[in-house]
């Protein structure tokens, strides 16, 4: 094969040039090769790989690239390459290394020649603006590199958000495998080998398999606090088969094939279409013996039979098997944004077999019943499977979209539901009837300094002082006048001290009747609706109250509706069945923020009163926790009223109106966005 650029240089055997100089010299050059052996190792294999491709005068060239790419290629198949610099010999080969080269997949579709880029991996940075709920401004952003993983170092990181999300004693995440011995292990955190003592490889995530390909949305300019990679998404074949299930209770086969062209789910990743029933159940029971667990007998027969499964796929779609994304960013739009990015990996490099051109990617999902980030991200639900799980599709053509539309208009099941799934549970009811005002307000604290009851050397030094019996009375409110509208967000700030949490007690103590003079005003007159429903936090004074019942028990039982107590979990950004389980005080502080928002919200309010908020948390989560509550306040008509001093949380709550508390006025400030 000859280059069709014309240059005249060419490379002799690598054996020729042993004692030649490594420089590497830049250069652009593009050559046609012809694979001749694809080595891929099988520890580490998603990340090491070895094509060796024959180019012009029939030389042998080694292109270093990903396992889980390499794996892909098969002998006798053609590739452009783009040398970007000069390969290097290393013993008795002549090797392109990763970052020196470019790669195109040549392939027949329909009789057409076409490429499909294969190298270098896929990679993307966006920005996710996260803006004011009244405004277009930006209230804080996050840019990110979506690209695909491949070093064991983006594994590891897999491996940690992958605890994150499922890991507990009796589940563990990951296989390791001795390099070494071979042996075999299941465990969250990376082992050692109990023969040899050395650390285990990474070997397989829970769930994945050797056909899996995994994106990762990278952090740019993170915190040192922050992590590295925030989210990722794990990327499939179709499944085999597909059969739905109606709701009278019977099933329809093969569903798939009746709405699009079955030749876009098959050939897909099915190892067990290629080997012998008989052999392959003896040698699970083997090593299910031999290691006493299933699950792992099961990925090691996955990689022992899946070579062949892997050499045959080909199919004109994908599935998004996975969607894990860090604790701390739930319910803050990563997820949706990195369906998106999958989305586009997906059409532009014909994930995951390079193959053909997909034309819809699908996913199976239960989620997606309480949670409608995959909606958000452009799927459309069309059917249950047999075993009630929601599958959602999304078209990636004209075709495929042509004939999903005609599914969703013409099946007379499909006709119900029009392609969405989320129906919300979550309610608060009827919003303030009318205005809370705040007539005349005064606020007289009296307090009384008497030192008998100090100890005798004590009452010395406070005499020296000219302290002796003293009554104190301090305005801390004087002829306050507020109008908080129905569904208005106002944050009120003031010094320590100024009387931030008085203005708050008068308001809660109107709301609710506490029979406490703390809760009175002095003077002056505060008018609260009738139909006020009101859930405060007083840090210290009054909280949400969690015993050892899980986070999930505890907003069931104050809903009396358990589906709506995963949504509300899911509004605060607790979006994960980690949390659902989890109890509160097996939370971090700022999770333990949106457990209480979630608490809060479980009774319904139509008015939250919040003091001192996200005041011990820092600047992104308290902003992410801040613009979530107020998105919330929207969506619900609730009307919000939170005291901080905290101008990145002001910013990102968007208040209607401000009110600032100097002891003893009250000035508000009334907002346009």
């Amino acid at each position: 094969m000859s280059s069709p650029s014309g240059g005249s240089r060419s490379w002799r055997q690598p054996s020729q040039e042993l004692r030649e100089s490594q420089a590497r010299v830049p250069i652009e050059r593009t050559v046609y090769a012809k694979v001749k052996s694809v080595e891929v190792p099988r520890t580490g294999y998603r990340w090491r790989g070895d094509v060796a491709v024959q180019i012009e005068g029939g030389v042998e060239l080694h292109l270093v690239m990903a396992g889980t790419i390499a794996q892909w290629l098969r002998e006798g198949e053609e590739l452009r390459l783009l040398l970007r610099e000069e390969p290097l010999i290393i013993g008795d080969k002549l090797v392109a290394m990763p970052e020196g080269y470019e790669a195109w997949r040549i392939i027949s579709e329909k009789g057409d020649l076409e490429e499909v880029k294969i190298w270098p991996p896929w990679r993307f940075e966006a920005t996710l603006e996260r803006t004011s709920p009244l405004s277009a401004s930006t209230v804080y952003r996050y840019r990110v590199v979506a690209r695909e993983a491949i070093t064991e170092e983006d594994y590891m990181e897999i491996v940690q958000l992958e605890q994150h999300h499922y890991a507990s004693r009796e589940e563990r995440v990951a296989i390791w495998r001795c390099p070494i011995c071979g042996r075999y292990e299941e465990a969250n955190l990376q082992p050692r080998c109990p023969v040899h003592g050395i650390p285990m490889r990474l070997q397989e995530i829970r769930g994945s398999l050797p056909s899996s390909r995994f994106l990762v949305l990278e952090l740019v300019d993170r915190k040192p606090y922050e992590p590295k990679i925030a989210a990722y998404v794990r990327v499939d074949t179709p499944i085999p088969l597909m059969s739905r299930r109606l709701p009278d209770g019977r099933v329809e086969k093969l569903i798939r094939e009746r709405v699009f062209d079955k030749s876009w789910f098959h050939p897909t990743f099915w190892p067990l279409a290629y080997s012998r029933r008989r052999e392959l159940a003896a040698r699970y029971r083997e090593l299910a013996n031999l290691y006493g667990s299933k699950r792992l007998a099961r990925a090691i027969m996955g990689e022992e039979v899946s070579a062949e499964a892997l050499r045959n796929a080909n199919t004109a779609a994908a599935r998004i098997a996975r969607v894990v994304v860090h604790p701390d960013y739930r319910g803050d739009g990563l997820g949706v944004l990195a369906v998106r990015m999958a989305l586009r990996w997906i059409a532009e490099r014909r994930i995951p077999e390079m193959k053909r051109r997909k034309h819809i990617v699908e996913t199976i999902a239960q989620m997606a019943r309480y949670n409608p980030f995959f909606e958000k991200a452009g799927f459309k639900y069309v059917w249950d499977t047999a075993s009630n799980r929601p599958v959602l599709v999304y078209p990636l053509t004209a075709e495929a979209e042509k004939k999903l539309d005609e599914f969703l208009s013409r099946d007379p099941y499909a006709r119900q539901h029009r392609g969405h799934l989320y129906k919300q549970r979550f309610a608060i009811g009827e919003p303030l009837s009318g205005p809370i005002e705040l007539k005349g307000v005064t606020k007289i604290y009296t307090s009384v300094l008497d030192i008998k009851r100090l100890p005798a050397d004590l009452q010395d030094v406070l005499r020296a002082f000219g302290v002796e019996r003293r009554s104190v009375e301090r305005y801390v409110l004087r002829n306050v006048n507020i109008r908080i509208e129905p569904g208005e967000v106002v944050a009120v700030v003031g010094l320590s001290g100024a009387g931030k949490t008085t203005l708050l007690r008068m308001i809660i103590g109107a709301a609710t009747r506490i029979d406490n003079e703390m809760y009175r005003p002095s003077e002056g007159e505060i008018v609260v609706p009738d139909n006020v429903r009101i859930e405060y936090m007083l840090p210290g004074e009054h909280e949400p109250r969690f015993g050892d019942e899980t986070l999930l028990e505890h907003v069931a039982r104050k809903l009396e509706d358990p589906i709506a107590a995963v949504e509300v979990l899911n509004i605060v950004g607790l979006s994960d069945a980690v949390f659902y389980r989890a109890r509160f005080s097996e939370l971090s502080t700022g999770q333990k923020e949106r457990a209480k928002l979630a608490s809060m919200l479980a009774g319904r309010p139509n008015l939250m009163v919040i003091d001192e908020f996200t005041a011990h948390l820092d600047s992104l989560t308290a902003m992410r926790v801040a613009r979530k509550l107020s998105q919330i306040a929207r969506m619900f008509r609730l009307t919000l009223i939170v005291a901080t001093n905290r101008a990145d949380v002001i910013s990102a709550l968007a208040p209607t109106k401000i009110a600032y508390v100097a002891s003893p006025t009250v000035y508000v400030e009334k907002l346009t966005h």
